[in-house]
């Protein structure tokens, strides 16, 4: 049986590796004739991530909007349909979050092994590691 992969959720902090998995995800949505879903979760401190504005200031807005902007621009070169998402947060828990979500109908998620974090992302990194782990959908991590 033949699983249909027609959306497609990437998320994006802007660093090597989640470009390269907004490229494997453009690449597999080709394929596939599907749309890919970015999501940007900007991380905040915990009590903040309850607050109803958020936590993000201006200046992670105009970035988030202008990485989600230029991800759009490369599907689009592509001829791949993208939409832009952004979130204040705990990025990994937000995106198996967002995944899990029904009402989202993401089919498969696509992310990079390492993101912008620190040391303390040794191997995989906290965020791919806690999407992979908590995640009902199938993942692919791209390093």
């Amino acid at each position: 049986m033949a699983v249909k992969t027609k959306k497609i959720l990437v998320p994006l902090d802007g660093s090597k590796n989640s470009i390269r998995g907004l490229d494997m995800a453009i690449h597999i949505a080709r394929q596939s004739h599907g749309t890919i879903t970015a999501l940007s979760v900007k991380s905040v401190p915990g009590a903040y991530a309850l607050h109803p504005l958020g936590f993000l200031d201006f200046n992670s807005m105009t970035e988030v909007k202008k990485l989600l902007e230029n991800a759009k621009v490369r599907a689009a070169k592509k001829g791949i349909q993208l939409t832009g998402k952004a979130l204040a947060g705990d990025p990994g828990y937000d995106i198996a979050r967002f995944a899990n979500n029904a009402k989202n109908g993401i089919d498969l998620i696509v992310i990079g092994a390492r993101g912008r974090g620190s040391a303390k992302e040794m191997f995989l990194g906290s965020v791919s590691n806690h999407v992979l782990h908590k995640s009902k959908k199938p993942t692919l991590i791209v390093k």
